[in-house]
């Protein structure tokens, strides 16, 4: 491995790998080695624009804490964490999609009946939310379990509310015999993504938007279907097609109905005007397990 060229430092770099005892990973990193070294000669990569792509990427690291994922931030900018998603979690048609997890999922969410309020007294529209989970034949799934969450009137999630320790706008939820269920909170708005790190500095230099349009989160999980995560987006909100994480998509907008006080169908349960949210969930069956092995693992929960 001595005089390597520009053209036989790839093999040469690829031939220390033969050893590795993952196939699995070995395949990874020999495809990331070609396509890294065939990134650099096609732009010709020079030692400056070397020098200050390691200083993004460390400055990317040092902003990462145990709140704040700088790097996942970074794959959600550049479409990579929904490409991933969309080579794991195909649907058929009429199943619903699944979108970006996002960074304000908590395991310490309450439990709570259906139609509860969940808003934990927050001010904003008075948001009606009718769900339910049906297969793709239409029954009903009982018993799903059914995260959701969403921002406040102000675009912040519970724990960006100056004061607030304890969860709001968030919640475990079960279906009915039928399949239902329900909750009452307020209407979320559309908010910027993190804009005062690295990924903000790219943001800035290519003039993107740090605009998320406004969102309602659901994560739902059944014995003998797929999860699915996903999002449900004003179809009116102005930010759709400027999403920075790239997590919007067609079948995933919905009418946020908007009613004045004691009208429309939930006369009586608001003495103000008010937003009505209805949607049907379609899981899918479970796959065969993949064949693939995972050259990597982690128990730890990543957030940002």
């Amino acid at each position: 491995m001595r005089d390597l060229t520009s053209e036989t430092i790839t093999p040469a770099v690829i031939s220390t790998l033969r050893d590795t005892k993952d196939p699995r990973l070995a395949e990874i990193l020999e495809s990331l080695v070609r396509h890294l070294h065939d990134f650099v000669r096609d732009i010709e990569l020079t030692e400056d624009e070397w020098a200050a792509g390691v200083d993004f990427l460390t400055r990317t690291g040092h902003t990462c804490s145990p709140t704040r994922q700088e790097f996942i931030l970074l794959s959600d900018v550049l479409g990579v964490t929904m490409l991933v998603d969309a080579l794991g979690n195909g649907r058929s048609a009429g199943a619903t999609q699944n979108s970006v997890l996002g960074p304000y999922f908590r395991l310490d969410r309450p439990q709570y009946a259906d139609d509860a309020d969940i808003s934990g007294g927050l001010p904003g529209t008075p948001l009606f939310f009718e769900g339910r989970v049906v297969d793709r034949d239409g029954a009903p799934v009982p018993g799903a379990a059914v995260d959701v969450w969403h921002s406040d009137a102000d675009g912040h999630y519970d724990m960006e509310v100056p004061g607030r320790e304890d969860p709001a706008m968030r919640a475990l939820l079960r279906t009915d015999a039928s399949g239902t269920f329900g909750f009452r909170s307020i209407r979320p708005a559309g908010y910027p993504i993190p804009g005062d790190g690295p990924v903000g500095d790219l943001m800035s230099a290519t003039s993107r938007s740090l605009m998320r349009p406004a969102h309602v989160h659901v994560l739902i999980e059944a014995t003998g279907f797929q999860r699915v995560t996903t999002m449900l987006f004003p179809s009116d909100d102005p930010y759709l097609d400027t999403d920075p994480v790239f997590g919007v998509k067609q079948s995933l907008l919905e009418t946020y109905e908007t009613h004045e006080a004691d009208a429309g169908p939930c006369a009586g349960l608001a003495h103000e005007p008010y937003t009505l949210l209805r949607r049907t969930f379609v899981l899918e069956p479970l796959r065969a397990p993949a064949r693939r092995t995972t050259p990597f693992s982690s128990s730890t929960e990543v957030s940002r």
